[in-house]
């Protein structure tokens, strides 16, 4: 069978620096945050794909040669970390960027779904967008209405429709986005993440709907998702991409294992701050295990403790520190916050300060976590580190936990021991 989409020797490069923003305004703000010492506000890529690790060229491949071909009906997931490129390859295969080297062929039309209120006009109603989206899919006028109350229903804003869709909120933004891109019949479907922002009955049934459009009509859907039960439940096959590049394309089962895998070579049992500047409060962070050690690899009901080492530069009179873990579909699992501590209130911070989190008998289940960890004065937050710290909980003590969740599809995350009470009753008391 000819693949309905063919990608050869893809590439795709960004140049890095001071560029021009379009705007003076911008190029204003851009020179305020330099003077200041600030990151560029308008620089969104890295200067390599491994955000771990400085570049000294003005130039980054977001892509690199990347070779695959997607199949007639086929549901595609891409997985990868924050800056892989995932995003990227979808703006190329959407023609919203041009490769630098490569080749993309396509056999059909394609509706894409990259961001929160693609291809949308503000200031036209949701009915006028519906007939604008329609259109640059190169349907007709009359095939658009015969499809309207059906995209409306979906959506579920049949009392907006003819309310400009600025005024509508992210979550209804996306429900009549993803309506519209499934419903006028393309023939391949590109979903990026935004499904995040929908509540959970409508992520439910965006993913029905993407299962009905490839099963039953025979289309194609490219599917790009950090929530790893989504993919497993969606995708037939996938794609991992690692730096630029594809690691792995293979069934979706073992492309997601080979996620995982990827994920628990990087545990990391602490922090330390890379740069000394003003803005830099957070100097180095350390997960303790239950002897008091650093380590990386804790035990299913092992107390830990997070070792705080803040460096003040100036006087913080609230200090408040957050910290929340995340499973590995980026779904936070726990999360503790001093001032919402009952008798616990921070003195001011006026010099440099240690602080140990201590957490007893958490009982995680099995699987690999993130940390990321905030420093606020009041409402302001200092300093961040975001999934710099990640560990690995596993399950060794057969007499402490005898039931294994490791085959499971959709895995708990949290142990919960419970007490179970069977009666037996006569059939005239039921």
């Amino acid at each position: 069978m000819e693949p309905i989409i063919k990608v050869e020797n893809l590439s795709k490069q960004y140049r890095l620096g001071t560029i021009g923003t379009g705007t003076l305004s911008h190029d204003i703000t851009r020179w305020w945050y330099n003077i200041r010492g600030k990151d560029d506000p308008y620089l969104k890529i890295g200067q390599i794909n491994d955000r771990e690790s400085k570049g000294e060229s003005e130039y980054v491949w977001a892509l690199k040669d990347i070779n695959f071909d997607v199949k007639p009906g086929e549901i595609l997931g891409i997985i990868g970390k924050n800056g892989a490129g995932k995003s990227t390859l979808l703006k190329l295969l959407s023609r919203v960027t041009a490769p630098t080297t490569g080749k993309i062929t396509c056999h059909g039309r394609i509706a894409s779904l990259l961001e929160v209120g693609t291809g949308f006009h503000p200031e036209l109603t949701g009915r006028e967008n519906i007939f604008l989206n329609g259109a640059i899919l190169g349907m007709t006028k009359k095939e658009i209405a015969s499809k309207f109350d059906e995209i409306v229903e979906f959506a579920g804003c049949q009392k907006y429709t003819e309310t400009p869709v600025k005024r509508y909120s992210s979550g209804m933004y996306v429900r009549l986005a993803f309506a519209v891109a499934a419903h006028l019949e393309p023939d391949i479907l590109v979903v990026d993440e935004v499904l995040a922002v929908g509540d959970a009955e409508f992520q439910q049934k965006a993913i029905g709907k993407m299962q009905d459009v490839s099963a039953n009509e025979g289309r194609t859907v490219l599917f790009v998702s950090h929530n790893m039960n989504s993919i497993l439940d969606l995708c037939h096959t996938g794609l991992l991409m690692y730096q630029g590049g594809i690691a792995i394309q293979s069934d979706i089962q073992t492309v997601v294992d080979t996620y995982v895998q990827k994920v628990g070579s990087s545990l990391k049992s602490s922090y330390q701050s890379k740069t000394d500047t003003k803005e830099n409060y957070i100097k180095s962070v350390r997960l303790l295990g239950g002897s008091g050690a650093e380590q990386s690899v804790l035990m299913i009901g092992e107390s830990f403790t997070f070792d705080i080492h803040l460096k003040i530069r100036h006087g913080i009179e609230r200090p408040n520190i957050s910290i929340r873990l995340s499973n590995i579909n980026e779904v936070a699992v726990a999360c503790w916050r001093s001032n919402e501590i009952n008798d616990l209130t921070l003195e001011p911070f006026e010099t440099d300060t240690v602080v140990q989190v201590k957490i007893d008998n958490f009982q995680l289940l099995d699987g690999i976590y993130a940390v990321n960890m905030s420093l606020l004065d009041g409402r302001n937050t200092l300093d961040t580190v975001s999934e710099d710290l990640v560990f690995e909980v596993q399950n060794i003590n057969s007499n402490y936990l005898n039931v294994s969740y490791r085959n499971l599809k959709h895995k708990p995350v949290v142990y919960t021991p419970s007490q179970w009470k069977v009666m037996k009753v006569s059939n005239n008391s039921i």
